[in-house]
């Protein structure tokens, strides 16, 4: 049916359009409202206003679009293109409409295809090529992406609005339904919430899934309703659907296993990651990197160096703490590679950010890591517009010590039958003291209790921030009751039980990249660097390496007490074994420092008349009773008193409760 012959009620006379652009433009955030059964009018104001709540992402630029029942709103950082592809943006014949979020990097050989086939581009950007893609292919377009991307297409033809979000869910994308029939969809929490229409309310799943991950995941919100679109999926909305189920696209698959020699193995690695980081070096504006002086960090700056014509730019944070400190390790990679780097040493009680970090994560956020990842972006913004970072390489590659340590046990299972483990394992684990404070590798009581259990059940209780014990002597009965006997590690075991694997190994990894990514780390990503208007790029997470790495046999990924054991043998010929082979430090905070020194009032705030103990969730008792033993350093309970701090925040600001 031809754009002519519409129905009176989905006919395009009346749509309102509306561009506004600085001469630079930056980062894109994307919403907008959706009628699929009754085509009312959308009050352009209403969709500038949710545009409005993601300013930080597109601070130089904005677009509005309505017509009968829809409306597209925009907000935008211009990297390819910047006098071209202002957004949302319509196909030639105005069947379809765009509103896009990302970067898509190899949108230039997409775009060659589509001109071949006879398609005419009026502009250089690869928004347009995905819009004429999908105008061509469909829903074939998606697999054709490589990139971080999360999209709206209005197609006016049959009026219907479908939401796509990319492979590994770097980029983020809420929806929900309103009480009148419409749908209601942002890049952010925030934006939703500036619908007048959504009545927020809290989501006890959440909160049980948060205080056990540290972060809400991607299967729930804290506001009751609202649903994240999951990474690698798809959803459609059209008129008469009784039910709407978002349908997966591609997800890691570890069943199969590659037979080719390590050599073999090591050239195909690296041919990947020279292309994933060559794609995204691909910007028409200032572009650097994120430098830890960790292997992954280091890797992506020696690949960016071989390719760069001029020094690279790089940035890292340093601590005034020595057992917090890498710099010297980035400052050896930057010397190394001579690129043009800048530092910055922040103080182990510079916590003044916590309030805006609250804000700019919207649902509670608990990583450690995001105050020093906001303050890294915020420095790198100072010299460029696009930063290329190593995350996703310990998550594909097997690069956590957990993984390293879950790898050992899964063999001493295989050894043992789960009755004897379940005995004597079980058995010296109740009867060990309890050492958190420990290593790891000393943490006898923990491990006994790991290897008496089922590998996914001990593998989720090892990523447990707040085991599932000491949440369950926090809560209050009608919290309890409100659960209905959720438990956030059951849903990560099933996860990992029903996970294209073939051995524990896999399934660890297939929830950390199925769970803790998107949940976690890219969230942290997304919102820190937005937060400061830094576009950050993962060249570790292109897709083709993460299928590359689920195929890679186990002792490729962990061999010799070593995590991303092929990673490290392949960029041997770059980095020093120093780099390579030291001990992972991760990217932290002091947080239990700062809760028994100048947080420590913060703490003790939270069993408070008018702290979460006005949820009527949780015993006050019991909160003032780990505040007070943590602060005397009776207990290590930094963590969790962090959680429920941000857990805190988010409620005033979310529910003004």
């Amino acid at each position: 049916m031809g754009l002519s012959n519409l129905p009176a009620r989905l006919h395009p006379a009346n749509e309102y359009t509306s561009h506004s652009a600085k001469e630079h433009h930056l980062m894109c955030g994307i919403t907008g409202i959706f009628y699929p059964d009754t085509p009312k009018p959308v009050d352009p104001a209403r969709v500038k206003l949710m545009a409005d709540a993601l300013a930080h992402r597109g601070p130089d630029g904005e677009g509005v679009w309505t017509d009968r029942g829809i409306g597209l709103g925009h907000r935008r950082l211009s990297i390819i293109d910047l006098a071209g592809g202002a957004q949302p943006m319509q196909s030639p014949e105005g069947r379809y409409v765009i509103s896009y979020n990302g970067e898509v990097y190899n949108f230039q050989a997409i775009r060659k295809e589509l001109e071949a086939a006879g398609d005419v581009f009026q502009t250089a950007s690869d928004t347009e090529v995905i819009l004429l893609a999908w105008r061509r292919w469909g829903e074939g377009a998606i697999a054709r992406l490589n990139g971080m991307f999360a999209f709206a297409i209005y197609d006016r033809e049959d009026h219907s609005l479908t939401l796509v979000r990319d492979r590994l869910g770097v980029k983020p994308l809420f929806y929900t339904s309103l009480p009148d029939g419409g749908i209601i969809f942002a890049s952010e929490l925030k934006a939703l919430m500036a619908h007048p229409a959504l009545r927020p309310a809290p989501d006890e799943r959440a909160v049980e899934a948060f205080l056990a991950w540290g972060y809400v995941p991607d299967h729930l919100c804290l506001v009751r309703g609202v649903k994240k679109l999951a990474a690698g999926h798809i959803v459609r909305f059209i008129a008469g659907q009784s039910e709407v189920s978002p349908k997966r696209y591609w997800q890691a698959d570890f069943r199969e296993r590659s037979n080719a020699s390590q050599a073999e193995l090591q050239d195909e690695l690296l041919a990947l990651m020279q292309d994933a980081v060559g794609l995204r070096m691909i910007s028409d504006v200032p572009l650097g990197a994120f430098l830890s002086g960790g292997v992954d960090s280091s890797a992506v700056v020696a690949l960016m160096a071989e390719r760069s014509k001029s020094a690279v730019e790089t940035c890292s944070i340093g601590f005034d703490s020595k057992q917090l400190d890498e710099s010297n390790y980035a400052e050896r990679i930057a010397t190394l590679f001579a690129t043009n780097h800048h530092a910055q040493t922040v103080t182990s009680d510079d916590f003044g950010l916590v309030d805006e970090l609250a804000g700019i994560f919207d649902e509670p956020f608990a990583d450690g890591s995001a105050l020093p990842t906001l303050q890294v972006c915020a420095l790198a913004r100072k010299n460029v517009t696009v930063a290329l970072s190593g995350d996703g390489a310990d998550e594909a590659l097997a690069g956590y010590r957990r993984h390293v340590f879950h790898h050992g046990e899964e063999r001493v299972r295989s050894m043992l039958p789960a009755g004897l483990r379940k005995t004597v394992f079980g058995a010296l684990g109740a009867i060990y003291p309890k050492a958190d404070w420990a290593p790891r590798p000393l943490r006898a009581k923990t491990t006994f209790l790991a290897l008496a259990a089922d590998g996914n059940r001990a593998y989720a209780d090892a990523l447990a921030v707040t085991a599932q014990a000491q949440r369950n002597a926090l809560y209050r009965p009608a919290l309890t009751k409100a659960l209905q006997g959720y438990n956030a590690e059951a849903e990560a075991v099933e996860m990992m039980a029903n996970a294209p694997a073939r051995s524990g190994l896999d399934r660890a990894q297939y929830a950390d990249l199925t769970l803790w990514l998107p949940g976690d780390i890219l969230t942290k990503v997304d919102r820190t660097s937005m937060a400061v208007s830094l576009e950050a790029r993962e060249p570790l997470l292109d897709y083709r390496l993460i299928e590359f790495a689920a195929r890679l046999p186990e002792k490729y990924r962990v061999q010799g007490g070593q995590g991303k054991w092929l990673m490290k043998k392949t960029m041997e010929r770059y980095l020093p074994e120093e780099i390579l082979y030291r001990p992972k430090m991760g990217f932290v905070t002091p947080i239990s420092q700062w809760l028994r020194g100048p947080l420590a009032d913060t703490a003790r705030s939270i069993a408070a008349p008018d702290g979460l103990a006005r949820t009527g969730w949780f015993d006050e008792v019991a909160l003032s009773k780990m505040a007070e033993e943590h602060i005397a350093g009776y207990r290590d309970s930094g963590r969790s008193l962090w959680q429920m701090i941000m857990l805190d925040k988010a409620m005033k600001n979310l529910f003004s409760l």
